[in-house]
């Protein structure tokens, strides 16, 4: 029988038919604060709300994943894709990761070099894609911390709401997080039944890592197309980061597009929002628009969440 694993569901994407066999709900609860000197310890069972985590360690006094807050999920979801926001990712903060081999039914331990940790990427989302249940993360967090703002938005959006300089280091992590929810609620990507564009499964494509070559000719062609100011980037370990939802943007799917059931989110342009639709209006509508990126800049988007096909 068929098999799938489901943590929130936030990131899986079911076919019209639905799933030919069964669906495995984490339900693992948990969580564990050791104190190590300057830092602490937290161990946590991957059935654990994510964003209740974090609230949880911003008001501990912890540092280290409060701009991860508001993204809905569980714990053992986060070393799956190396879930990253507003400057932070969990590799930053992972030390080890407890999984259940479904082969043997036995249990391993992997350290953080052994994830395979890279830009939305671990072993577990792609060679060792299916062969473990995550059962439990261990994060390391520091105590007394002040926040690191490594990202322009959120720094600009912090500094234009309170001087964290002047706040002592809990109440600095708290404003962080606070601001990072109500960036996260600006862009409808916090989970909210109230907030139509809030029925997507997020970012639907990664931003683009290409080589400098590559961006070369992105900037080409962008130049060729007439286009007003730079290409926006960002240095990456493997070469350039470009942001997915510009090029969105620029290849014609606009905030707001809508194609049958499906949309753009008219918040943020790299969500596709459900109006009513199905999965196969979905892929078909994020087809076209990988299509355009790729016709326009010459870069295929490479999709987030997960399809889960139904098996016959």
């Amino acid at each position: 029988m068929p098999v799938q694993v489901m943590g929130g569901g936030s990131n899986l994407i079911f076919s019209d038919e639905g799933f030919s066999g069964l669906v495995m709900k984490i339900g693992l609860q948990g969580v564990r604060f050791e104190d190590r000197g300057e830092e602490c310890v937290v161990g946590v069972q991957a059935g654990q709300d994510w964003d209740r985590l974090v609230q949880a360690s911003v008001e501990r006094g912890l540092g280290g994943i409060e701009c991860l807050s508001g993204i809905p999920g569980l714990v053992g979801a986060t070393p799956m894709q190396n879930v990253g926001a507003y400057g932070q990712e969990v590799e930053d903060v992972i030390t080890v990761v407890r999984a259940l081999e479904r082969e043997t039914l036995q249990m391993v331990e992997f350290e953080r070099q052994a994830c395979g940790f890279a830009y939305r990427q671990s072993r577990f989302k792609n060679e060792d894609l299916g062969r473990y249940i995550i059962v439990e993360v261990e994060y390391c967090l520091k105590k007394e911390a002040r926040p690191q703002l490594h990202y322009a938005e959120l720094q600009r959006y912090v500094e234009e709401k309170v001087d964290i300089e002047g706040l002592e280091s809990g109440a600095a992590l708290q404003a962080v997080r606070q601001a990072v929810l109500e960036l996260r609620r600006g862009k409808s990507m916090v989970v909210d039944a109230a907030d139509p564009n809030a029925r997507s499964a997020g970012s639907f494509f990664l931003n683009p890592v290409v080589s400098k070559q590559q961006f070369g000719a992105i900037e080409e062609r962008w130049a060729a197309m007439g286009g007003e100011g730079a290409v926006p980037s960002f240095d990456a370990a493997e070469g350039v980061k470009v942001p997915a939802a510009w090029l969105v943007e620029r290849a014609g799917f606009a905030k707001g597009y809508r194609r049958g059931g499906i949309g753009v989110s008219e918040k943020h342009a790299l969500a596709l929002v459900n109006w009513g639709g199905t999965t196969r209006e979905l892929l078909q509508l994020a087809e076209q628009i990988c299509r355009g990126v790729e016709e326009k800049f010459g870069v295929r988007l490479e999709r987030e969440p997960v399809v889960v096909e139904w098996e016959s």
